[in-house]
């Protein structure tokens, strides 16, 4: 079912899922998107090499397979091949492991889009899986709040980097407003929904937080995780600056984390947690400031400080764009 921004002007909506030996995942995800309340035209998954039976439950679930070698996969260059390809106007990227909350998921995210034609982006309200572990639902919580959001360039001088803050594991994009910025930058640790959202907003258009647009979708990082995860985050904004230039560091938001975490599991009654939650922090905040110094450091050192350790095999810079076409 197609859905009209204005009489006589229907959009059709593509579904996007990168995926990679998920098949248990993508079972309830592709079972879960044919009761929704709004139904796609297209659901389109592009695996990388699944080793499992990825491929055959998309197959199942009817959806349309691309398949790309594993070494072919980037974060910003599978999801632009992905939007290319696509034959939708508005383009719904989900990764394998979010499960929607209710009927109205897709619906929700889309609305915003619909109501308006200078919002070009929206991402929905992801809330901490079954069986998070309370750290973790935490972050979640922190991360994407209950009341919704309008964001644009100018909330920049109030937001700093929050501005640019969204994720591609369920988000939505106008596909001609993505295209005018050529779509997701390639090579990049990860963080390509980031960069779109900063350009989107450098052109002048709207992004919107959907906060009634809600999946399940959480990870319970070991301390050891956590901290290659906040590494690869320093090495990100290292070396995508303009977004820190353009819109601004984090302002005081770590300090908001810390007080707002210690209350949360004071509230809980976790008071053994806190002690833990403390030395999260410290372990996040070296590897962040040693992602942010990367190109001192050797690079096999580098791979094992990453979440993403095949990136680093073409040095401090990760893959030229020639080496992540598809």
């Amino acid at each position: 079912m197609a859905i009209s921004d204005r009489p006589g002007n229907e959009m059709q909506i593509s579904v996007i899922i990168p995926t990679k030996n998920g098949a248990e995942q993508l079972r309830e995800l592709l079972a879960s998107l044919k009761i929704q309340s709004l139904q796609p035209d297209q659901v389109l998954v592009i695996d990388s090499s699944s080793s499992d039976s990825t491929t055959s439950v998309a197959r199942e679930y009817g959806a349309e397979l691309l398949e790309i070698e594993e070494r072919q996969f980037d974060h910003g260059g599978t999801r632009s091949f992905g939007a290319q390809t696509a034959r939708g106007d508005i383009l719904i990227f989900l990764t394998q492991d979010i499960l929607p909350a209710d009927q109205n998921l897709l619906e929700n995210l889309v609305a915003p889009l619909r109501e308006s034609s200078d919002i070009c982006l929206s991402y929905a309200r992801q809330l901490p899986s079954f069986n998070a572990t309370d750290i973790a639902a935490h972050l979640r919580f922190f991360n994407y709040p209950e009341q919704p959001e309008i964001r644009a360039f100018d909330d920049r001088t109030r937001l700093g980097l929050q501005c640019v803050f969204t994720s591609n594991s369920c988000s939505a994009y106008r596909k001609s407003s993505l295209k005018e910025i050529g779509y997701f930058e390639t090579g990049l640790i990860f963080g390509e929904d980031s960069c779109a959202a900063g350009r989107l907003l450098e052109n002048g258009l709207r992004i919107a937080y959907a906060a009634d647009a809600r999946v399940y979708h959480s990870h319970d990082y070991s301390i050891s995780d956590e901290f290659c995860r906040y590494f690869d985050i320093g090495v990100f904004h290292t070396n995508q600056k303009w977004l820190l230039d353009l819109y601004g560091g984090t302002g005081g938001r770590g300090l908001d984390y810390v007080r707002s975490g210690c209350s949360y599991l004071a509230k809980r009654r976790r008071y053994g947690l806190i002690g833990e939650f403390m030395v999260r922090v410290v372990f996040k905040f070296t590897a962040y400031r040693l992602g942010c110094m990367h190109r001192k450091l050797p690079t096999k050192l580098c791979a094992k400080m990453s979440l993403n350790s095949n990136w680093w095999d073409n040095g401090p810079d990760g893959p030229s764009v020639e080496q992540q076409e598809i």
